[in-house]
């Protein structure tokens, strides 16, 4: 599985209570966009829009610029393919207080580009200061320089 792109914050600003794979309605010029590496899930979301999960403010710029159709768009919002259950299921808890679908990171399996979704929880301000001080205490003991 090659990871085409992350989403770094998502885990930073969020609670991931659960994660679901989701396939992605693309182009062939998009996918191979992709796999190149030039896509970006930073500050995009996930949106439910008339009962369909829908991918918005992902940046998927065109592999070869001169070589697209006119009305090409680079955040065009595209369309995540789940089952019925699995979208009813998003539906519902999109509809919760508090809960945010988050994608986390865009992969490929079997010559497939698939979506790694989160469903999360914002992070207080004081969670979040929790979190860098036990990732300096994780790099402080890996170096050796932490004393308990």
């Amino acid at each position: 599985m090659a990871d085409f792109a992350t989403n770094p914050r998502a885990r930073f600003d969020y609670d991931i209570l659960e994660t679901i794979e989701a396939g992605v309605v693309l182009r062939g010029y998009e996918v191979k966009s992709i796999k190149s590496g030039k896509v970006s899930i930073k500050g995009a979301y996930v949106r439910i829009i008339g009962g369909d999960p829908w991918l918005v403010g992902a940046s998927i710029p065109p592999y070869q610029p001169g070589n697209v159709p006119a009305d090409y768009r680079e955040q065009a919002d595209r369309k995540l393919l789940l089952s019925k259950s699995q979208t009813a299921s998003l539906v519902g808890l999109a509809q919760s207080h508090g809960i945010s679908l988050v994608p986390l990171r865009l992969y490929g399996t079997k010559g497939l580009v698939k979506l790694e979704i989160g469903v999360a929880r914002g992070k207080k301000k004081y969670d979040k200061r929790e979190s860098i001080k036990q990732k300096d205490v994780a790099r402080a003991r890996m170096r050796g320089t932490h004393e308990e």
